[in-house]
């Protein structure tokens, strides 16, 4: 059984989630952004999904260089902002390169810039 790869994405405006495993995309949500959630949201999602899926998360946290704020929000980075661990996931910081300005793409979101990151993060 493959694990499941979380990449989660604090913006401004939003929080982008997309988790796969197996090789295929189980879950992509766009959440409002972090700034207006309980501090334990995330990592409530988190566990729930691990407990669903009875598997262990690997989280990837997809913060930029300057507002590497979302870590000292929630409960996923420690003080000296490394990822944590819990029973139900572990979680690794990839700083996000800045990104150049994108076309609309319709669906739910554009995931692509998650994807590479968990590509940078597996190797």
């Amino acid at each position: 059984m493959e694990s499941i790869t979380v990449m989660v994405s604090p913006e401004p405006t939003r929080t982008r989630l997309l988790a796969i495993g197996d090789g295929r995309d189980v879950l992509k949500a766009v959440l409002p952004p972090v700034s207006c959630a309980h501090p334990r949201a995330v990592v409530t999602v988190l566990e729930g999904l691990s407990l669903w899926t009875q598997r262990r998360l690997s989280v990837v946290l997809a913060v930029d260089e300057e507002a590497p704020s979302f870590c000292d929000s929630t409960d996923l980075c420690d003080v000296l902002g490394y990822g944590t661990r819990s029973l139900h996931f572990e979680v690794g910081v990839a700083v996000r390169q800045t990104r150049r300005a994108r076309r609309r793409i319709d669906g739910v979101a554009d995931f692509r810039d998650l994807r590479v990151l968990r590509a940078e993060v597996e190797r």
